[in-house]
């Protein structure tokens, strides 16, 4: 799929001696409290490692779990119990005598003492919950009648109830994809944030990596002046023709020298953003050797598409936003719809004067109760919500519509930028190779006076102009390289995508 060409920086014990290596204190007379040598990989660590949004979210991940493990474990068997210990009624309230055919005011002194204890189940075919119960219940009280004499009561009850709604939505199988949804968009905004991360420190790095490399091109370029200044002396001392020779090196370097230290104030306003980006301690230190890799990568534009498409977050949050249109939608058109509930119990019970005769001898007993809402007339209230719900989900629709465009021209866009730049990458890689070469031959031919000090500056102009012309090509190459696996969500250098390897690594 690729091959890998590496090129280390032109002098790399200069840059080591060099040291993109200082503090941001006053003065730097503050002492280091660590070193830190960087590159891209390293600082992606350093700055995972300290970011408070990555933690943060890592967090709401862990809550969002175990919402989720909260609305599965309604799928399990529940057990709890009721208590009225007691519940007292001492007041006059309004009863029908049918002897005398007439409302009568009666005094009721009661008390009861009660417990019910119920294990619940939800009920679940090949899998798939019905929104219905079945539960094992228990129900014993203690009932006083106290009117003049005190009249004492005790019910033992053990039944099997059956509760089913039909025609409403399924609320429970809701809750829980729900729930489920509702992880899987935390878990892509933690992917989503840490790929963020990772552009954002790519972005500071490679604007590190360019002023730390012009740094050193400057320097080589200063070196071959000097060099030409001390021939051009020699020179000189032979034949005072030349000494004009001599001033205009020396104004050369000097303008050389300038751009030279101009260089070092971006070097460390560079470093000083990385630092506050890595959320380095204010005494750290940091430096950065340059040295480049270019990995030929070929991308097939349409599999780069249905990368975008199946492994892009922000497409699969707008999915999930669908999915959750729609069960609003499908929860809305429960809402004052004509439905029914069947509620159905069979048991044994048994009613005595004694605490002790209640556990035996039980009589049989039963319910079915079959109840029935049916709407009639509300001005609409019903239809214009469930219009509501569904606009809102062809709103969602129009969007993924959009996003999808959106993502497919992105990608094109950036497949031809990285081809661009990955052509002239390794068209140039040769060039700044052989660069330096061509510059001291011209040098060995300007002291044997076979070519003018014109040519040979201009040698050395072009060295620079050509070590220019790579940094640019290159960082266009990394910087097109990293533009596209944000655009598609997978990472061509590693073949693998960024959804698989950040959930690997959280």
């Amino acid at each position: 799929m690729a091959r890998s060409v590496r090129r280390a920086s032109l002098v790399r014990i200069t840059v080591m001696a060099a040291a993109i290596l200082f503090t941001s204190g006053p003065a730097g007379n503050l002492p280091a409290q660590r070193i830190v040598e960087l590159d891209l990989d390293s600082a992606v660590g350093l700055v995972m490692a300290g970011s408070y949004r990555i933690r943060q979210l890592e967090m709401g991940i862990e809550r969002t779990r175990y919402f989720l493990k909260s609305r599965q474990a309604s799928l399990k068997s529940r057990v709890y119990m009721n208590l009225q210990a007691p519940q007292i009624l001492a007041l006059s309230e309004t009863k029908w005598n049918s002897d005398l055919r007439k409302d009568e005011i009666i005094h009721t002194n009661t008390r009861r003492w009660q417990m019910d204890l119920s294990v619940s189940q939800p009920v679940i075919l090949l899998g798939y919950p019905t929104n219905g119960y079945l539960s094992l219940n228990n129900k014993i009280y203690k009932y006083i009648q106290a009117d003049g004499i005190q009249d004492v009561d005790f019910y033992n009850r053990f039944f099997v109830k059956f509760e089913q709604p039909f025609l409403l939505p399924n609320n429970l199988k809701n809750n829980i994809e729900d729930a489920e949804l509702d992880l899987e968009r935390n878990e892509l905004d933690y992917v989503s944030d840490r790929v963020r991360l990772i552009e954002d420190v790519a972005d500071d790095y490679y604007d590190l990596f360019e002023v730390v490399y012009k740094s050193e091109i400057y320097r080589h370029q200063i070196q071959n002046l000097e060099r030409i200044e001390r021939v051009a002396a020699g020179l000189a001392g032979q034949d005072t023709s030349q000494a004009i020779a001599v001033a205009q090196v020396r104004v050369e370097l000097a303008n050389t020298r300038e751009q030279f230290s101009k260089t070092q104030s971006d070097i460390r306003r560079e470093a000083a953003r990385i630092k506050q980006r890595l959320q380095l301690e204010y005494e750290d230190s940091v430096y950065l050797v340059p040295s480049f890799e270019v990995q030929k990568v070929d991308v097939d534009v349409n599999r780069a598409i249905e990368y975008g498409y199946s492994l892009r977050p922000s497409l699969r949050r707008l999915d999930i936003d669908k999915r959750k249109s729609e069960l609003d939608l499908n929860n809305s058109e429960g809402g004052d719809a004509f439905h029914f509930n069947l509620e159905m119990t069979y048991g044994l019970e048994r009613k005595e004067d004694q605490f002790a005769q209640v556990w035996d001898d039980y009589d049989g007993s039963y319910s079915v109760s079959v109840s029935a809402y049916v709407p009639l007339w509300d001005w609409g209230r019903r239809k214009a919500r469930i219009d509501g719900y569904r606009m809102a989900l062809k709103k969602t629709e129009l969007y993924i519509e959009e996003n999808r465009d959106q993502i497919r021209s992105d990608i094109i866009n950036a497949v031809a930028n990285l081809e661009d730049y990955q052509k002239r990458v390794l068209n140039m890689m040769e060039s700044a190779d052989m660069v330096q070469e061509i510059t001291d031959f011209g040098l060995t031919q300007y002291e044997s006076r076979n070519i003018s000090l014109q040519d040979v500056l201009q040698m050395v102009t072009r060295q620079k102009e050509t070590e220019l012309n790579f940094l640019d090509s290159y960082l266009g190459f990394r910087r097109s390289l990293m533009a596209l696996m944000v655009q598609t969500y997978y990472d061509y250098e590693n073949d693998i995508s960024l959804i698989d390897k950040f959930r690997q690594a959280g």
